[in-house]
């Protein structure tokens, strides 16, 4: 099976391990503010549009509604989703759905891009979510690995490519990436990227409940003085 075994084995929506009540909905730019002249914003919005997501490497192609049903497969898993607290709970076919129809749209206005990576045999091994602040020449990025693919190496490799295309091609100057607080290894991963650690971020949902969670930021600049990922 390309899906794990603990994810094989449950059937219908899954209950997210930590309440809903706890997770994010809605991501909030970088706590650092450039000076962005509409130009490079409308730049930068363009890119996103017309992201070419061949240039993260091997196997990474833009999301359809065709992975609706194997990214469902990809995020029942708890091993995969109980990290990621930006995502619709609980996880169900519908939310899926509306996830990807709610990128799509994101997209179109400049603002967001759904990446997935498939392996050989065109399985999905992991997922890349782009939220972009053209006004702020800003992103983020958030994403997961298939479980028989984590602790691998991976994750890294996927992070430097990430942000490569990030600051090269979509335009961007600075990129966020926030984590929960006990994920441990996530933020192994940030940090040898070389992203540096700033004050903590509540992360806030809609309803008002609030999550803490660490947070990074790196600019081009930084990013400019580390190796480059070939590719």
């Amino acid at each position: 099976s390309r899906t794990s075994k603990a994810s094989s084995a449950m059937r219908g929506p899954i209950q997210c391990r930590r309440t809903c009540a706890e997770r994010r909905d809605v991501s909030a730019p970088p706590e650092t503010r450039l000076v962005v002249a509409p130009e490079e914003g409308a730049k930068i919005r363009d890119a996103v549009r017309r992201a070419d997501l061949s240039l993260l490497g091997p196997g990474y192609r833009l999301a359809n509604y065709n992975d609706a049903e194997a990214l469902f497969e990809l995020l029942r898993d708890p091993k995969v989703s109980d990290p990621i607290y930006d995502l619709l709970c609980p996880i169900s076919r519908e939310s899926i759905a509306k996830w990807l129809q709610d990128a799509r749209d994101r997209q179109s206005a400049g603002e967001a891009v759904l990446a997935v990576q498939v392996d050989g045999e065109g399985a999905i091994v992991s997922y890349s979510y782009f939220t972009i602040w053209p006004d702020r020449s800003a992103a983020e990025i958030g994403g997961a690995f298939r479980a028989d693919r984590q602790s691998k190496g991976a994750g890294m490799t996927g992070i430097v490519r990430s942000l490569d295309w990030m600051f090269d091609h979509l335009g961007v100057r600075i990129i966020g990436v926030t984590a929960a607080v006990e994920n441990v290894r996530s933020a192994k991963v940030i940090e040898s990227a070389g992203f540096r650690e700033m004050n903590g971020r509540d992360s806030v949902r809609p309803d008002g409940t609030i999550r803490q969670s660490r947070y990074w930021e790196l600019s081009r600049e930084e990013r400019s003085r580390r190796p480059r990922c070939s590719r």
